[in-house]
């Protein structure tokens, strides 16, 4: 149990960032959720954190939006000493995601600057404008994607931008040391959530990659959550600068 501990868990109001964030809750850690346009989904995540006896609070932010990083960071500051009493927080976990698909030949430019935005530009500010309020010994989880390990036509651009997640990880790891705040990565395989739903929807998609899956299924959010929560753990301590993929074994 990690009781006194707070997360930050971005882009959580459903999904793997709702799983995520309450598997945190049943270890004993409060949460500090956001969302980008979702509110009543997550003060429905907020009353779920609260009803395992943990403190909660739900901030609007949207990720791509560099700009109103440092408003984000003074309202974050503000909530802790209000709520918490406290200058900090303990775990970032880098999670809000937009999906895009297009073959390399038909990726439009603004298209792919909103996933520059969201994927990595967003993570890397954020997590600069963070590292005052994050607590010494605290962890960084930033989530990738198997799809920057095997390679699927439609996702070069989305796929890139991952890759370049799990080298500035390792940075994090590098430059961050010295505070012992360890950074790592949970890379997913395919998991059925609204993220993946139209993919999946095409004829026979589902059954292909549970075929493709050592385990021989889909994915689901609560086979993510319990990974990012072990990270965050004191089990975890000497993990550092290291990509996990959770993806039940995708084209081994």
């Amino acid at each position: 149990m990690e009781q006194g501990k707070i997360a930050l868990v971005t882009g959580s109001s459903r999904g793997l960032g709702r799983n995520t964030a309450l598997k945190l809750a049943a270890k004993g850690i409060d949460l500090i959720i956001t969302y980008r346009t979702q509110k009543e989904e997550a003060d429905e995540v907020v009353i779920a954190i609260e009803a395992l006896g943990q403190k909660a609070v739900a901030i609007q932010l949207d990720v791509a939006q560099v700009a109103i990083f440092d408003g984000f960071i003074e309202e974050l500051g503000r909530l802790l000493a209000d709520k918490w009493q406290r200058t900090t927080f303990d775990f970032l976990v880098n999670n809000a995601g937009i999906d895009a698909h297009a073959l390399i030949p038909q990726t439009r430019e603004e298209a792919f600057d909103s996933l520059m935005n969201v994927h990595f530009k967003g993570v890397f500010f954020l997590t600069q404008k963070a590292l005052p309020l994050i607590a010494d010994n605290g962890r960084i989880i930033n989530i990738s994607t198997g799809l920057a390990r095997f390679a699927v036509p439609g996702y070069a651009a989305y796929a890139s931008m991952k890759g370049a997640i799990e080298t500035f990880t390792r940075y994090l790891a590098k430059e961050l040391g010295s505070r012992g705040i360890a950074a790592n990565v949970v890379a997913p395989g395919i998991i059925e959530t609204d993220f993946t739903k139209r993919a999946l929807e095409n004829p026979g998609m589902g059954a292909f990659l549970a075929s493709q899956t050592a385990l021989g299924r889909i994915g689901q959010p609560d086979d993510i959550g319990g990974v990012v929560a072990f990270l965050c753990s004191d089990d975890a301590r000497w993990v550092n600068a290291q990509c996990i993929e959770a993806s039940g074994g995708m084209f081994l």
